[in-house]
């Protein structure tokens, strides 16, 4: 994973409309893991649409660097519901 604020800024932006899976820390010993697609790349943080939860969330590129949150792309295009 690159190690710049700048460098994931730009990784995330190439990247908008793609579906990932994505791992958030919520406190001790608390994750949260879902599938959602990169809508919005902001100056400071971006947006995922949370398929299961039919609603936005936001992050911020730090906290990809601090590895709060972990994304993983997935394969197939946005809206493909073929299972693998």
């Amino acid at each position: 994973m690159t190690d710049t604020l700048a460098a994931i800024r730009e990784q995330v932006s190439q990247y908008r409309g793609s579906r990932v899976f994505y791992r958030a820390a919520n406190g001790r010993r608390k994750a949260e893991s879902r599938q959602g697609i990169i809508m919005e790349a902001y100056p400071s943080l971006f947006t995922l649409f949370v398929e299961s939860q039919n609603s936005t969330v936001s992050f911020s590129y730090a906290d990809l660097l601090t590895k709060e949150v972990e994304l993983k792309l997935l394969p197939g295009l946005p809206g493909d519901e073929k299972n693998h």
